[in-house]
This record gives C-alpha cells, structure tokens and sequence, in this order.
C-alpha cells in the first residue's frame, strides 16, 4: 500500500527526467532523499520500478505500467483538492434553500442577484413553501436550510432572527377599515376574513393572538398562496390578514394597507437549520448575503 503521495511524486519525476540528479533538482530535495523515496515506494509495492547503472536509469516493465496508473492518482487528488479549494473560496456551489412564498419573491431573489454578480459559479436552488412545509424540509435534510418564521413544533431546530414582518389588514380604498391609520383584533373580527391556511405561520400568529384576546372570527375564505388572498380582497371579497411582505409576492395598487395594532401583531423571520447540520461554504455566503439585505 503507498502510503505517501510524495513517493509518488519521487517516482514519477525520475521517470519524466530519466535522472535522478534532474528529478530531485525539479522537486527541490536532495538526490540521496529523492532515491530514498523510490526505494520506499518500491519495497511497498514489492518490485523493483528502476534499472539503474552509473550512466542511465531505465524503467522497468513493472515501473513502465505503474506510470499511467499513478499519473491518475496525481491527477485525481489534484483535482479534489482545486474542487475543495473552488467551494471554500466560493467560486462553486450548489445551495439548496427553502423559503416562504413571500421570502422567495422578494428578499431572496434579490440575495440570489447578489450572489450570482460576486460568484457566478453557484448555483442557488429554491423551494418555496409554507412553514412546516420548510420545517420537514430541513429536518430531512432536503434543504440546506429554510429562510421561514419559527413555528412552535420546530423546538428541533435551530433558528437565527434574519428580519420581522408586520401583519397588515389589506382591504378595497372604500372599505371602512381604510379610514383607519391601525386596525385592532377588535375592529378585524367585525368583518369577514381572508386568511391564509392554518398550516401558516400567519395564520397561528394571528389565532393565538385572537384567542389571547378572547375573539372569534368569520373566515369568509382561505388560501395557501398570498397572492391568491391578494387577490379575492381585490375583488371586495373580504379583509385579508396578511404579513406586509405579501405586497412582494403579488402587488394590488387598488389595495389599501392597515397595520394591526393593539396589539402589533408582527412575523419573526429567521434562517432555520439543524443543530450540528454545518452549511457548505456557498450556503453560508447565501445566509451572509441575506443577512447584508435584511439589515438594510
């Protein structure tokens, strides 16, 4: 078994040069190590890879068959240690990231921008889902990581605060909730509600804090997708209850905005991840850039 690669350099050398003198000059040790390094490497091997005289060294036919071997191993390590070197320097990369629909139309294709302008030999990948959704996700170790809110089963994961979202009424310019500059849980529950589904961050925000305060609500509908709610209170459907960042995923300039307030009901979004799960080189740029916007 050779158990060092600069016995394989030695060897190698002296076949390129047909000179010890030579190979040693080329490596920059001495001739007595350089021959101590073949002879090493040829008692491992269990052959002789030389026939030496005082005026030539010649390959053997066992040396003349290990060439193109142990070329390959040279070229094999080059090449995963210019790839290791490509990742941790950040000129390669695939990154796979999970984020709220919202996160996904805004915040992140602005850091993916970024991203591509500075290393353009990573590749970003992106799920867009709902908070649990994003959780399992990142559990199974599909994602790299999740950009969502912290839900309360996700005590698992590991959560680093990235930005907070206020949660906003978005109504029709005529409805009364618009002469308002806040909307209450109080003046909310008066009306019927578009809501996002119960599997969303937003909606167990909004819930807990409605049954902190002892509410009922009329569900006039749901929806999985922002944009869809966006969508059917533009139509005078209803009030929808949604993050401010909605406005990224789908904008309605008919929409008039309320933010709720007593009490302000706001969205923590972070990076989520699992503990002792370390992130690559390119995904950890990714957070550092998401992180660069979110404070701006």
């Amino acid at each position: 078994m050779i158990r060092e690669l600069r016995h394989i350099h030695a060897f190698l050398a002296v076949a390129r040069r047909g000179s010890f003198t030579r190979a040693a000059a080329e490596l920059r040790v001495s001739q007595p190590a350089l021959t101590v390094q073949v002879r090493q490497l040829e008692a491992q091997l269990g052959v002789s890879l030389f026939d030496r005289n005082k005026r030539r060294v010649a390959l053997t036919q066992a040396g003349r068959d290990l060439v193109a071997p142990l070329e390959r191993v040279i070229f094999d390590f080059e090449s995963v240690i210019a790839n290791t070197r490509d990742f941790v320097e950040h000129r390669r990369g695939i990154v796979t990231v999970g984020a709220l629909p919202s996160i996904a139309a805004g915040l992140l294709p602005r850091a993916m921008k970024q991203l591509a302008d500075d290393h353009p030999g990573i590749v970003v990948r992106v799920t867009d889902a709902l908070a649990g959704r994003i959780a399992a996700l990142v559990n199974t170790g599909e994602i790299d990581f999740g950009v969502s809110s912290q839900m309360p089963t996700d005590r698992e994961l590991t959560y680093h605060h990235l930005l907070t979202d206020r949660l906003c009424a978005f109504a029709v310019p005529d409805h009364p909730l618009v002469r308002k500059k806040t909307a209450t849980l109080r003046d909310l529950v008066a009306y019927p509600l578009i809501l996002l589904v119960k599997e969303s961050s937003v909606r167990d925000i909004f819930e807990r804090a409605l049954e902190k305060e002892g509410l009922k609500i009329s569900v006039a509908h749901e929806s999985i997708y922002m944009s869809t709610a966006l969508g059917m209170a533009h139509a005078g459907l209803g009030v929808a209850v949604l993050p401010e960042s909605a406005l990224q995923v789908a904008f309605h300039p008919a929409l008039r905005i309320v933010p709720v307030s007593s009490p302000a009901l706001t969205r923590k979004i972070g990076i989520i991840g699992r503990p002792g799960r370390s992130l690559s080189p390119a995904a950890e740029k990714l957070v550092d850039v998401l992180r660069q916007l979110a404070r701006h």
